[in-house]
C-alpha cells in the first residue's frame, strides 16, 4: 500500500485527471449559477450543494461500469451511413438542452423578466437538482470516457473526482453570486452555455471542435469583461469623488 502511495506514476496520473475534472467542470459551475437562480435565495446553496453530491455519486458509479463506459463509444445502430453511438445520443441531448435553455434564459432577461418587468419564472428544488444532475452527467461523460483511457487505476480516478466534485462545491457560491449580481456577466455566462450546447452537439454529429479554442474564447470573453467591470467601477468612484 505505501509503494503505491509513493508511486510517482500514480500521483501524476490523480494530479492530470483532477485538473481535467475541474477543467471541464467550468461549464457545470456556469450551469449550476443559471438554473440554481431560479430558487429562492435561501434554498440556492443546499441546491447546488445536494445537486452536486448526487452527480458525485453518478459519476463514481459510471466508473463502476467501465464496460458500459466503453460501450457507449460502440455504434448502436446507422441513419444514412451515419453510425449513431450512445455517446452521439447523450452528447445530442444534452447539448439541445443547453441551446434551449440559454435561449430560455436570453429571452428572459431582455424581456425584463429577471427585473420584474413581467412575472418571474420560478423552479421546483427537485427539478433544480435533477437538472443539475443530469448536465454533471453530460458534461463529465467525455471526461470519463478519457479518464478511462487514460489509466485503468481506479481508486486514482475516483480520487480525482471527489477532489474536482469538492473544488466545484466551494466555487460554486462565489461564482453564482457574481454572475447574478453582474448583469453583462449573466448573458456572457448564458452566451457560454450555447457555446457549449453547439459543442456538444456537434461532436454528436462527428464534427469535433477542439476544447482548447473554446477554452481561450471563453477565457479571452472573461478578459475582456473583467476589463469593462473594473472601468466602470473607476467610473463610479470619479463619480462619487466629484460630487
Amino acid at each position: 500500500m505505501l509503494e503505491y502511495l509513493l508511486d510517482p506514476q500514480t500521483w501524476a496520473a490523480f494530479l492530470t485527471l483532477t485538473v481535467l475534472e475541474i477543467v471541464l467542470g467550468i461549464d457545470n459551475l456556469v450551469f449550476l449559477a443559471i438554473t440554481s437562480a431560479r430558487l429562492p435565495a435561501e434554498q440556492q446553496a443546499s441546491a447546488r450543494r445536494i445537486g452536486l453530491i448526487m452527480a458525485l455519486f453518478l459519476r463514481v458509479g459510471l466508473l463502476l461500469l467501465l464496460s458500459w463506459i466503453a460501450a457507449l463509444t460502440k455504434p448502436l445502430f446507422t441513419v444514412m451511413e451515419f453510425a449513431v453511438s450512445g455517446r452521439d445520443i447523450v452528447l445530442g441531448l444534452g447539448g439541445l438542452y443547453l441551446l434551449y435553455k440559454g435561449v430560455q434564459e436570453i429571452h428572459a432577461s431582455v424581456e425584463g423578466h429577471d427585473e420584474g418587468g413581467g412575472e418571474r419564472r420560478t423552479a421546483s428544488y427537485a427539478s433544480v437538482i435533477a437538472q443539475i444532475m443530469v448536465l454533471d452527467l453530460v458534461f463529465s461523460l467525455d471526461s470519463i470516457i478519457t479518464a478511462v483511457g487514460m489509466t485503468n487505476n481506479l481508486p486514482v480516478m475516483i480520487a480525482a473526482i471527489f477532489v474536482a466534485i469538492f473544488v466545484m462545491m466551494f466555487a460554486a457560491g462565489p461564482v453564482s453570486g457574481f454572475i447574478n449580481t453582474h448583469p453583462t456577466v449573466k448573458m456572457l455566462a448564458l452566451s457560454f452555455l450555447i457555446l457549449v450546447g453547439f459543442v456538444l452537439v456537434a461532436d454528436a454529429a462527428h464534427f469535433h471542435i477542439e476544447r482548447g479554442y473554446l477554452y481561450f474564447a471563453i477565457a479571452f470573453s472573461i478578459g475582456v469583461e473583467c476589463l469593462n467591470l473594473v472601468r466602470d467601477a473607476r467610473a463610479r468612484k470619479r463619480n462619487a469623488a466629484r460630487g
